[in-house]
């Protein structure tokens, strides 16, 4: 069933909403500013690609040891995330959610780009692992 609905939403928009968090970190990786950023959008191009069978949680839980991203820094990095651009990433993603959630068959694919507009509101300190 992960096999499948990853296929339907690689075909119906995955493969275009990864490739825009590609280029996103693309164009934060050119800069030397954005570039502590970059890391996280690639990871949310991973997970934006084929989200069925994974989930997202938080790396110091995960790992069991605090760095840079998780602690007050990544708090920072958050925010500053939030402020120029991770609000409105988020707004996209909850309206996809909105318009996939009308009909049952859209439902699996709103809940996944729920997870993406959290994701894209607070991406540092965050790793994208499979399921148990």
């Amino acid at each position: 069933m992960t096999l499948m609905l990853n296929i339907l939403w690689f075909v119906f928009g995955g493969f275009l909403a990864g490739l825009a968090w590609c280029l996103g970190g693309c164009l934060l990786a050119i800069t030397i500013i954005g570039l502590p950023w970059a890391g996280a959008a690639f990871r949310i191009a991973g997970f934006s690609f084929f989200p069925f069978g994974k989930t997202i949680v938080d790396r110091d839980i995960h790992t069991g040891q605090n760095d840079a991203g998780t602690g007050g820094a990544g708090m920072l990095m958050n925010i500053v995330w939030i402020l120029l651009g991770g609000w409105y990433i988020a707004l996209g993603h909850l309206i996809l959610a909105v318009a996939q959630a009308i009909s049952i068959i859209g439902i699996p694919f709103a809940i996944k780009n729920v997870q993406l507009a959290w994701l894209a509101l607070a991406p540092v300190g965050k790793i994208v692992i499979e399921k148990p």
